[in-house]
C-alpha cells in the first residue's frame, strides 16, 4: 500500500470534517462536533490560521490526518499540541497512525520545541497501547475543564 502524506489544504477540509465526526462518533460524543465548515477552514486557512494538519492518502483518498497547534507552556515554553490523530476504521492497523504520529514529531523536532503533548481517553486502550510504544508519559491528576460559547455568553463579568 502506498500512503503519502503532505500537509492539509482548505480543499481538504470535508473530508477532515468527515473524519472528525468518525472520532467523535468513536469517543461516543457525536453530539459535540458543531464547528461548522467555515468556521474549519478559517481557523486552518484564513487570516489568522491557528492549525495546521498532515493528512494520509491512499489512492488520492484521505483516509487519516494529524492536526496540530502551537501550544505555550510557562513552565516548558514552546510545544506541539496534537489536536486529533485519526485514522479512517477500515485503515486502521497498517500503520498510516505510526506515520502520521511520526510526522508531528518530526515537525516537534525540526521547530526545535521543548516537546509535543496530546490528550487520550482512559478507555481508548488501543490509543493508550499506541502511545506507550513511544514511552510516553500519561500524566494523572489532571481534570479538562472547559467554557462552551454558550456558557461565557451567560457569564456576568462584574
Amino acid at each position: 500500500m502506498n500512503v503519502n502524506l503532505r500537509l492539509a489544504q482548505i480543499e481538504d477540509c470535508p473530508r477532515l470534517l468527515e473524519l472528525v465526526n468518525e472520532l467523535a462518533l468513536y469517543e461516543k460524543a457525536p453530539q459535540e462536533v458543531d464547528v461548522s465548515l467555515a468556521e474549519f477552514e478559517d481557523a486552518g486557512f484564513g487570516a489568522e490560521p491557528v492549525w495546521k494538519a498532515f493528512v494520509a492518502e491512499v489512492d488520492q483518498n484521505i483516509v487519516g490526518f494529524a492536526l496540530y497547534y502551537i501550544r505555550y507552556s510557562t513552565w516548558k515554553g514552546r510545544r506541539i499540541y496534537l489536536e486529533d490523530l485519526i485514522v479512517t476504521e477500515s485503515m486502521r492497523g497498517q500503520g498510516i497512525g505510526k506515520l502520521l504520529f511520526e510526522s508531528v514529531l518530526q515537525e516537534t523536532k525540526n521547530l526545535n520545541f521543548s516537546g509535543m503533548v496530546w490528550q487520550v481517553l482512559d478507555w481508548n486502550q488501543p490509543a493508550i497501547n499506541f502511545y506507550k510504544k513511544y514511552e510516553a508519559g500519561m500524566e494523572a491528576g489532571w481534570l479538562n475543564a472547559s467554557l462552551s460559547k454558550d456558557q461565557l455568553m451567560l457569564i456576568n463579568h462584574a
